[in-house]
């Protein structure tokens, strides 16, 4: 009775071991198909395509731009430029919105180098800069200037580009800052549809889209209510 089962369970477990050598075949050519193929590129250890490449010795600023695709999304250099932004604000005292703050790539951006949301805590900084790599950093602390003079002034509103900004901009090295960019960035010319109109001035104001908001004019503002909106100056659509 022993005898049988020993037999059978011998002729099961070679069942089993002729099935899987029978796969084996299939599984090498399928490992060696792996192999052959050609159409993943290779390149440094580590790195994606479109990321940046981080200097190991140096400045953390120091970051190369890799050809390839922009990135839109997380990637090696923007931990970097994160990293710069955080200690720069803790540097000067904001350590509070220094563990907030946020930076990301965004392929939105057209015309602009970058842009500071305080409410936000975040920096969107323009995918064309990898064809200026110089001005990454330029521009990081351009926008991190907007975030440090708002939280200088707590509640209070500041201008854009006004003294705050400029002091800002002072402390984190950039004293010479302008406040718009010449940056030859490439944009696709649309159409300008619609045309508005101040009432106090006259002055037309072009838009690709319409506006979905209250905005003013900005000069009037300035001149006839300390810079705040005023709905006297609230621009008019006078054209399609």
């Amino acid at each position: 009775m022993k005898s049988k089962r020993l037999e059978t369970l011998c002729r099961k477990l070679s069942n089993v071991c002729t099935r899987e050598r029978a796969r084996m075949p299939l599984l090498r050519q399928l490992e060696f198909a792996f192999r052959s193929t050609g159409i993943l590129p290779v390149g440094q250890p580590g790195v994606s395509p479109g990321e940046l490449v981080i200097e190991q010795e140096g400045s953390p600023q120091l970051v190369h731009p890799v050809p390839g695709k922009m990135p839109t999304g997380p990637t090696a250099g923007t931990a970097v430029l994160l990293q710069t932004a955080r200690e720069l604000l803790r540097a000067h005292g904001a350590d509070r919105i220094a563990r907030e703050l946020r930076v990301e790539w965004n392929s939105r951006q057209k015309t602009t180098a970058g842009r500071a949301d305080y409410c936000q805590k975040l920096i969107s900084l323009n995918p064309q800069l990898f064809e200026h790599p110089a001005e990454i950093d330029r521009t990081l602390r351009h926008e991190l200037a907007h975030i440090l003079a708002q939280f200088r002034a707590g509640r209070r509103r500041v201008l854009p580009h006004g003294a705050e900004w400029r002091q800002a901009c002072c402390d984190l090295g950039i004293a010479d800052e302008k406040r718009c960019h010449n940056l030859p960035f490439k944009v696709s010319e649309s159409a300008r549809r619609y045309v508005y109109k101040c009432p106090q001035c006259q002055r037309d104001f072009p838009r690709v889209r319409r506006i979905m908001r209250a905005v003013a004019c900005l000069a009037c503002c300035r001149a006839h209510n300390g810079g705040e909106f005023d709905a006297r100056f609230r621009l008019k659509l006078v054209r399609l």
